[in-house]
């Protein structure tokens, strides 16, 4: 099956005692059992639940990987792949990254003997220099955010597999319909299916995706034992979302190129961030690793950060918020943000400033949303 059907179909089959096209919210706790050790393949819902099963193959049949696991939030998936990790391990990691990526690294897991390392995001060198001896994983995210830069997916895991080590992608700003990092090589899959998977502004989620049965078994005991699972309800508010992602990541797309060359253009702009962009530094890379772009773009404001306070302010169809991938166009000042949790100087010296802006570009008519921005930057 093709993505868009895969999007609708997968893990999705009519309810057998209904006929209902829609799977059911199983919303219980527990299920019955006939007998000791007999039971319908539920025992109890933080275990398994069926929505979440649905849920849990559909996104791994659009990743195109044997095994999906969906958690509470992006954050407690992430939280996942570490327990794979021992006190004295290392990881090596892209440097700009999600602010919360940061804040669990530094000030979680380095308290439990687990330490991160930092390499500019596309210096291939520098990540295998970054290797030490007790290096167990590499963690990517491509694009970052919120500067858009790339990883060369297919390069890292070269690099990785030689030394046996696991490499990690979080795949949340290009979607699955847009990069397919398990084709790539990579091992794990990461999601917070709060953003585009899901798409509607309206649920908390996070989800992996995995080819190997060893690694998955090792998270879906964690995913048990320490128990941040979505509810019944979110996975199936999840599914829903995941049906139109096809047709949603194409109007993302297609309003974010338009969006991305205006502001390429206008006087008030210092940068623009967009891989789609001819003049982006990865946009080669990007054309090859990637079907597409995207629907988020950074900029930098020519201005002081109280004229950014001043702007954020008059967005009419662009609301200032946190998050991204909804239907709605978002704007967020992701150094008082989304990444505030990393301290100043580093921010500035990986190029992340007080007049940065990030927006996640919805899927309004573009008229309007060019017109808000002609009106703000005016």
């Amino acid at each position: 099956m093709k993505f868009a059907t895969k999007a609708i179909h997968a893990g999705q089959e009519p309810d057998d005692s209904t006929g209902a096209i829609m799977t059911p919210i199983f919303q219980t706790s527990t299920y019955v059992q006939a007998g000791l050790g007999e039971n319908k393949g539920f025992e109890y819902s933080r275990t398994s639940n069926p929505t979440r099963t649905a849920l849990e193959a559909c996104i791994a049949a659009i990743e195109n990987g044997k095994y999906g696991l969906a958690f509470a939030s992006g954050m407690a998936a992430e939280s996942a792949i570490l327990s794979l990790l021992s006190s004295g391990d290392h990881i090596v990691s892209c440097d700009d990254l999600y602010g919360g990526t940061y804040r669990l690294f530094e000030r979680v897991m380095r308290r439990y003997g687990v330490e991160a390392s930092y390499v500019p995001v596309g210096n291939l060198v520098a990540y295998e220099q970054a290797i030490r001896p007790n290096t167990k994983m590499i963690w990517l995210e491509t694009p970052t955010n919120p500067l858009l830069g790339l990883v060369d997916i297919q390069a890292i895991a070269e690099i990785a597999h030689r030394r046996n080590l696991l490499v990690v992608v979080d795949n949340t700003f290009a979607s699955p319909y847009f990069q397919q990092p398990l084709k790539l090589g990579a091992d794990i899959v990461v999601h917070s299916t709060t953003k585009y998977i899901n798409g509607h502004s309206d649920v908390i989620g996070g989800a992996l995706v995995l080819n190997n049965e060893e690694v998955y078994q090792a998270i879906k005991f964690y995913q048990n034992a320490a128990g941040s699972v979505p509810s019944p309800f979110d996975s199936w508010l999840t599914l829903r979302g995941i049906k139109t992602l096809a047709v949603r990541m194409r109007q993302h797309e297609e309003n974010a190129r338009t969006v991305a060359k205006f502001l390429a253009e206008h006087p008030r702009v210092e940068r623009v961030y967009y891989p789609g962009l001819p003049s982006h530094p990865d946009h080669e890379l990007a054309k090859r690793q990637m079907s597409g772009f995207g629907g988020m773009v950074s900029f930098q404001f020519k201005g002081t950060h109280a004229d950014v306070a001043q702007l954020v302010r008059r967005f009419k169809v662009f609301a200032l918020a946190e998050s991204l991938g909804g239907v709605e166009s978002l704007v967020c000042h992701p150094a008082s943000m989304t990444h505030g949790s990393i301290p100043q100087e580093i921010r500035e010296a990986r190029g992340l400033t007080d007049t940065l802006l990030r927006l996640s570009v919805g899927i309004e008519d573009i008229e309007d949303i060019i017109g808000d921005l002609e009106q703000v930057l005016r």
